[in-house]
């Protein structure tokens, strides 16, 4: 097929019948934008060949910056002045195959009048998905009416018969028959007696999460007003990147060394080279472990039960990566930081949940699941991961949950199954070293919060992780990102095509379990948990006995 080619904009724009206008909202970083052009440019040039064989036309409101070298809308600003040529009443579609910051579309979005379709190629090397469902998550929070679509090129006879039904009525009504809401709780179950006290405490003597710089990536969606935050008992420390940055600065070399002599001995592997632009190197390791102390010691200073860096912007150009630090604060197990004078150990034996780009969400899903999993004598490490993308694999659908750069330990199975890798350049111009490695076989309890209607709801499903075949692993993890760690993961009676329609983030909570039995037990302590905080509690997919 020929690369489809964009038509110039008439001088004074308005609706022609049946056309349907494009705008693709991308990255901050020129470089990813950039290298995301041609993957881009190819799944518009698949849509529009969709549309126009449904009888219906394609106008794209704004060019291709030849000296940008892409045609992506790339901040605030920019959105804004290409809404204004986009008439309000027109079919409108935001067509992503990458990342994209939400906020550049957001302004134009939130007044449209016409329908808005968001669609996304379904690949694993790029990352279109989790850029529709990060926009879906904030046109959820914004109460602005969309639909959504996923195809590999549309071409397949799912995706046609939704576009078409999409042209001719405005809307797609995506199967969400796994969604119920959670019914009367067995108010003797120890269970939910445990869940109720939890949060009756947590009410009562409050918990603060530290937020270093709010707003990471354009996750309109991941910020919690206090409105809706205080209630739950939980309250923010609004906390500077560069406070981080300056605290790092009093970490000594002698102490970040010893954190790496832990960890050498703990079995993590680090992946050295010699250059510093393109492979990882010890001096950035020791950067990092100078973050992971600051955020330690920086979180007892101020009290905090969970912490948040945001690092994609502001930190990025200071320093490595902050990934490593955020994998050890998860995990129970992590190098001793001891307070500035050395008398104390800070957070002993404990995991200092991250929320990692102070999604704010995560944070009040990973200080609920940190209390009922530390209450149950359970493995209290959680983390979030991108809901990356996903195939069949004999017989069932195997997510690709993805994080860009850290899990606690525990998920691979220990330090010792975990590596290093250098970040990404494109994204991580200093470097910085992962915690990577392939999440373990076990159950799991997965999870999402998010802001619709205005209130504060919960997504719940149990899972479990995929015993998948090294070279299988391996496949998905070169058709993602290697450096990265990996989750294969399986929804409990839950679609693919289920989660995409009704996720509202690109954000995923996952915490396992020993068994089936207690998975079940935990999760129903946390529906009663979240319940109790007046939080609505909605079960996804299969879960005998609630």
């Amino acid at each position: 097929m020929a690369p489809y080619a964009f038509p110039e904009l008439p001088a004074s724009p308005g609706p022609r019948p049946r056309t349907v206008y494009t705008v693709a909202s991308g990255d901050l970083r020129q470089s990813a934008n950039t290298k995301c052009w041609p993957t881009q440019a190819r799944l518009e040039s698949d849509f529009a060949a969709a549309v126009e064989a449904l009888g219906h036309g394609v106008q794209r409101t704004h060019a291709v910056d030849e000296v940008k070298g892409h045609g992506f809308i790339d901040s605030q600003r920019h959105g804004i002045e290409v809404f204004k040529g986009i008439p309000p009443e027109a079919p409108l579609v935001v067509v992503e195959a990458v990342w994209q910051y939400s906020h550049h579309v957001l302004p134009g979005l939130r007044t449209h009048r016409g329908p808005i379709l968001l669609v996304a190629n379904w690949a694993g090397d790029f990352p279109g998905l989790v850029g529709l469902l990060n926009l879906a998550g904030s046109l959820t929070k914004a109460g602005v009416r969309y639909s959504a679509l996923w195809s590999e090129d549309f071409t397949d006879e799912w995706a046609v018969a939704n576009l078409k039904g999409w042209l001719e009525t405005g809307t797609i009504e995506h199967d969400q028959s796994h969604v119920r809401n959670l019914p009367p709780l067995p108010e003797d179950s120890e269970e939910v007696r445990l869940g109720r006290s939890l949060a009756a405490e947590l009410m009562a003597d409050k918990a603060i999460v530290g937020v270093f710089d709010e707003g990471c990536m354009g996750m309109y969606n991941a910020i919690i007003d206090d409105e809706l935050l205080n209630p739950l008992g939980i309250y923010k420390e609004r906390l500077s990147q560069s406070a981080l940055v300056a605290e790092m600065g009093k970490v000594t070399a002698q102490e970040a060394g010893e954190a790496k002599g832990w960890l050498d001995r703990a079995g993590l592997v680090f992946h050295f080279g010699a250059d510093e632009a393109t492979e990882l190197t010890e001096a950035q390791v020791l950067s990092q472990l100078k973050m992971y102390i600051a955020a330690v010691r920086i979180a007892d200073d101020f009290g905090l039960d969970a912490v948040g860096i945001q690092y994609q912007q502001g930190l990025k150009d200071t320093v490595p990566a902050s990934d490593l630090a955020e994998g050890l604060l998860n995990n129970v197990q992590r190098p001793p930081v001891l307070s500035r004078d050395g008398s104390r150990v800070l957070y002993a034996e404990k995991a200092l949940p991250h929320f990692n780009e102070v999604d704010e969400g995560v944070a009040v899903d990973a200080l609920v699941t940190n209390r009922i999993w530390t209450a149950m004598g359970l493995d209290p490490a959680t983390t979030l991961h991108d809901v990356r993308w996903g195939e069949d694999y004999d017989g069932e659908f195997v997510w690709v949950f993805e994080i860009s750069g850290s899990v606690p330990a525990s998920h691979n199975g220990g330090y010792a199954k975990s590596y290093s890798m250098r970040q990404p350049p494109m994204f991580f111009p200093l470097g910085g070293g992962t915690l990577s490695g392939i999440s373990k076989p076990g159950q799991i309890v997965w999870s999402r919060v998010f802001i619709m209607g205005g209130e504060l709801h919960v997504d719940l499903g149990l899972g479990h992780v995929a015993d998948l075949p090294a070279e299988e692993t391996q496949r998905r993890l070169d058709a993602t990102d290697p450096q990265w760690p990996i989750m294969n993961a399986v929804l409990h009676g839950v679609g693919r095509d289920q989660l995409m329609a009704r996720h509202k983030a690109n954000h995923v909570q996952v915490v396992y379990a020993p068994d089936p039995a207690t998975a079940r037990d935990a999760l129903l302590a946390k529906a009663a948990f979240f319940d109790e905080l007046g939080v609505t509690v909605h079960l996804c997919g299969q879960i005998d006995g609630i």
